[in-house]
C-alpha cells in the first residue's frame, strides 16, 4: 500500500506541492508570526515554496497579510524569511 504524501498549497504560486518542499509560517492569536520549519507550532499556518525569489514575491504582494487575514505589516518578517532561506541554500551547498 502506497503511503499518501501530504500536499499543501504555496500562498504565492498557488501550486500544490509536498509539505516537505514548503516552508511553514504560523500566526498566533496574539498576533505573533514565526517561521515553523518543523510544522509543529500552534496557530494558523501558511506555506511558501522554499525559494528566495518566491519569498521576495510574497513580500511585494504582502501574501502573508492576505493569507492570515491580518492588517499587520509583515515587511520586517519577510526579510527574516529571506535570510532564513538564503542560509538554508548556503548550508545545502
Amino acid at each position: 500500500m502506497v503511503k499518501k504524501i501530504p500536499l499543501r498549497k504555496c500562498i504565492v504560486t498557488n501550486e500544490r506541492m509536498p509539505k516537505a518542499e514548503l516552508l511553514r509560517m504560523t500566526y498566533s492569536k496574539e498576533g505573533e508570526i514565526a517561521i515553523d520549519p518543523a510544522g509543529k507550532l500552534p496557530g494558523r499556518g501558511a506555506y511558501i515554496t522554499k525559494s528566495v525569489d518566491i519569498a521576495k514575491k510574497a513580500k511585494k504582494r504582502n501574501s502573508l497579510g492576505t493569507a492570515f487575514n491580518a492588517k499587520n505589516d509583515f515587511h520586517s518578517f519577510y526579510d527574516e524569511v529571506i535570510a532564513y532561506l538564503e542560509n538554508e541554500v548556503n548550508n545545502a551547498n
